[in-house]
């Protein structure tokens, strides 16, 4: 069975942002911190995942909310 990639983009912090992980390969990797969508595409294309659908449909897993959510108040 081929290894997917599986993007996550984690709940708000306490000090903001929201961490951005994918597993691929077998390696789990932390991409960084991304306070906008912009930042979540930036972070990707770094890591060579260029092009991805960043919608809630999309492979992405957003926990703690969706690609609106970048505040802890929301």
């Amino acid at each position: 069975m081929p290894d997917q990639t599986e993007i996550v983009v984690h709940p708000v912090s306490p000090r903001g942002g929201r961490k951005v992980t994918v597993h691929a390969l077998g390696v789990d990797a932390d991409l960084g911190r991304a306070y906008t969508p912009g930042d979540v595409s930036e972070l990707l294309c770094h890591a060579g995942l260029e092009d991805v659908d960043l919608s809630e449909d999309a492979p992405i897993r957003w926990e703690g909310g969706g690609p609106e959510v970048w505040s802890a108040d929301i």
